[in-house]
């Protein structure tokens, strides 16, 4: 079934009510109906607006930042009724301003107390691995005008996490260069309430593998009544170090070190402790297994001041134990376990406590298929809610009041994505999101499940967001239209755009998505340019804006190019567990496969794509996966673009690459197949390769190594080094558009639109 997607025009945008203002604007001059890099990368053009906001306690509306029309260069914090609209100034910029400064803080995230009394500003925020997490903090008390900094005498940058205690305003907590303090804004006294033991030793948040591969960042949970605290600690020690060396910041080399466990190697040990703020004292949570063989993937408070809830994954990732422990002496009960023949997931999980912590949600694929179900707190009594041949792929919310549960889920089309609503009790499902929008849509649900914001976009249009009354998915007025951005987008020429699926085999379908030329001749022979991803971490055909990168594909198509992308067996769609994890302990293997044969059938069903001019480019895993479909499949890909791949799997993080591929000792010839290195002597094509030297995630060494296999192979190829750019290689003046000038140009060299 093909799916045709028209080029946009005006009269078809204007039919998106009631996502678009109809407000007159100015005529502004042509740009023309051809897309540019400059266009793309520079003036950005065709960058799409968001509207943000934090919700309040229910009744209290939200909060978000607006540019101060009384202060320059500044942003209020100002405080909407939901149900009306109206909006107050609830901080001033001009309240922000410290003591002997000139201009206010600039505002980076914010928190307000309960009552609205006091608000945490945070500000001056610095990169920690792929997050701005370590800044200053700031206090402004609203009625007495007092705005204090944290942290005393602490270095700048170097406070992270800060929050009020839950039952006093004047206490807040926070991480500080690995240790958790509490400070007292009245006194302004600072306790340290965990001291380090050596410098391998992290308290309050996580080192690198816990934070990318599990999500993990704020390492700490105030205790519901304030009297305590609970954090996890690792402890690095037997963890290898990884050097990255930086060339550009000075005269001499500089070396950066952190330790990275690779796979089959040690990881960090990790454990929980709640320590009190009265003692000092530090409860540790006797959670069994080696700690260094395990993962504390999940950690809070189950609902009172007196137990935990854990999660703890084995190595393998195939067990999740579901735990309380006794906050006060440390003893611990495994009340529930999810299993599975290949891995669990923890990182699509909701876990929400109703009924006075009598119940609460958890999600599970252990009927073949993501749902939703709800478990006694002793995990005696498991109940289903949803139900299904269908994958949940986001819990949004629970409305406890009226015992509804938000989800989202697409059961007809992997594509795409609905909200929709279903009774606690497993009845009364229905899809709320509007019929007539199909695409991918995204929800902003306030704490008492009453508002939201709903966004919406698809793969021709750009996001629109509008705030709704959420039971009966109405609008009540429009947030962003990103109309200017629509009108624009109209005036291109646009190429048309196919959603359609492939069949590879008797039995196996996979999803594909295709950009074909404005005017495209079914007579003539064009390019045909994949994109590919194709492991367990993500999906690419998707029906949804694509900003910069899908302006880029457009870009191409312009100019002559099929752009095509395949969504293999082992991705995230949702199409089930045997879908995703069929590609268990062979990552790099079926789905190379599954690539190849995908593009072996649109060249049979589409004459008009030329098999001599076939190319494919990636990032990440889509850069591991361009190698692999180089070097396994020479005569099928002529050229590929490859950046920041995995050659060698054995290169790659414990927790990811084990997820999937099991322990290197259990399933050697797995690694060594799966890895694209092994079959770099069979590359006869043209390849480019791009790698960030401070890629802190895939390092640098892998593409190095790489080099030499190809060189002692006699093998030609292209290099591109980005000094100190690290995964994304986005930092630095420039680099977006170089690095884009040079994947464009490398294509029209080695990919030409007219065949020669």
């Amino acid at each position: 079934m093909i799916t045709v997607v028209k080029p946009l025009n005006l009269s078809i945008i204007l039919c998106l009510l009631p996502f678009l203002s109809f407000a007159a604007e100015k005529k502004k001059p042509e740009a023309g109906p051809l897309l540019t890099l400059d266009r793309i990368y520079v003036k950005k053009e065709f960058a799409s607006k968001s509207y943000s906001l934090k919700w309040l306690e229910p009744g209290q509306g939200y909060v978000r930042l607006e540019k101060s029309k009384e202060t320059k260069d500044a942003q209020d914090i100002l405080q909407y009724d939901s149900a009306t609209g109206k909006k107050k100034i609830l901080v001033a910029a001009k309240a922000l301003i410290p003591k002997d400064a000139k201009k206010p803080i600039k505002v980076g995230g914010y928190t307000f107390t309960k009552d609205l009394a006091k608000v945490l500003i945070y500000t001056n925020s610095k990169r920690v691995w792929r997050r701005n997490t370590r800044g200053d903090y700031w206090v402004l008390d609203r009625a007495s005008g007092k705005l204090q900094k944290l942290g005393g005498k602490a270095k700048p940058s170097t406070l992270m996490f800060a929050k009020f205690s839950p039952a006093n305003d004047d206490l807040v907590a926070y991480v500080r260069e690995k240790n958790v303090y509490v400070e007292d804004l009245k006194s302004g006294k600072i306790r340290a309430l965990t001291k380090r033991s050596s410098d391998t030793v992290i308290n309050g948040t996580f080192d690198w593998v816990y934070e990318e591969e599990l999500g993990l960042r704020d390492g700490y949970r105030w205790s519901p009544d304030g009297k305590s605290i609970a954090y996890w600690q690792l402890d690095e020690d037997g963890v290898r170090e990884m050097h990255m060396i930086d060339n550009v910041s000075g005269y001499y080399p500089k070396v950066i070190t952190f330790r990275y466990p690779k796979t089959g190697e040690t990881n960090a040990k990790g454990r929980v402790g709640v320590v009190s703020l009265d003692t000092g004292n530090t409860i540790w949570m006797k959670v069994p297994g080696d700690m260094r063989n395990h993962y504390i993937a999940r950690m809070d408070w189950a609902e009172n001041s007196n137990e935990l809830m854990i999660q703890q994954l084995n190595r393998l990732q195939n067990t999740n134990r579901v735990m309380l422990a006794n906050a006060h002496s440390g003893g611990v009960k495994t009340i529930f376990t999810d299993r599975d023949d290949a891995w669990v997931e923890v990182r699509f999980g909701f876990t929400k406590w109703i009924d006075d912590g009598k119940r609460f949600t958890f999600v599970s694929e252990r009927d073949g298929w993501r749902h939703v179900y709800l478990v006694s707190r002793d995990g005696k009594t498991v109940q289903r809610i949803t139900s299904g041949k269908y994958d949940v792929t986001r819990v949004l919310a629970v409305d406890e009041k009226s015992r509804w549960l938000y989800f989202i889920a697409s059961p007809d089309n992997p594509a795409q994505r609905f909200l929709y609503r279903i009774g606690l009790d497993g009845k009364g499902l229905k899809r709320l999101s509007p019929a007539n929008q199909a695409g991918s849509h995204s929800y902003n649900i306030s704490p008492d499940a009453q508002w939201a914001v709903h966004s919406f976009s698809s793969f021709a249009a750009p996001p629109a967001s509008n705030f709704i009354k959420l039971a009966a998915h109405k609008t009540v007025r429009e947030l962003e239209s990103n109309k200017g951005l629509r009108e624009k987008l109209s005036k291109l020429k646009q190429p048309a755009t196919e959603f359609f699926q492939v069949k590879i085999s008797d039995d196996v379908e996979v999803d594909a998505y295709a950009m074909l030329p404005p005017d495209l001749d079914k007579t003539k022979k064009y390019p045909l340019l994949v994109y590919v991803y194709g492991e367990p971490a993500g999906q690419t055909v998707v029906d949804r804006w694509g900003g910069s990168g899908g302006m880029w594909h457009r870009m191409l198509a312009q100019q002559g190019y099929i752009v095509m992308s395949f969504d293999n067996r082992g991705t995230t769609a949702p199409r089930g567990n045997a879908w995703r994890k069929c590609v268990y302990r062979q990552v790099g293997i079926l789905a190379a496969e599954d690539q190849a044969a995908a593009v072996k059938q649109v060249l049979k069903d589409r004459p008009y794509i030329d098999a001599k001019r076939v190319g494919v480019w990636g990032w990440s895993g889509g850069g591991s996966m361009t190698l692999n479909a180089m070097f396994k499949f020479p005569d099928l890909y002529h050229s590929g673009i490859s950046i920041a791949p995995v050659p060698n799997q054995r290169l790659y993080d414990t927790i990811y690459q084990e997820r999937y591929m099991g322990l290197p000792k259990d399933n050697t010839e797995g690694y060594k197949n799966g890895s694209p290195i092994t079959y770099a002597k069979q590359l006869k094509g043209n390849l480019l390769l791009i790698h960030g030297t401070a890629d802190d995630n895939v390092h640098y060494q892998g593409m190095e190594k790489l080099i030499n296999e190809l060189i002692a192979h006699n093998k030609k190829f292209e290099m591109l080094s980005y000094p100190n750019r690290t995964h994304s290689i986005r930092e630095g003046k420039n680099t977006a558009l170089h690095l884009r000038t040079e994947m464009t140009d490398f294509l029209k060299n080695n990919l030409p639109i007219d065949p020669r």
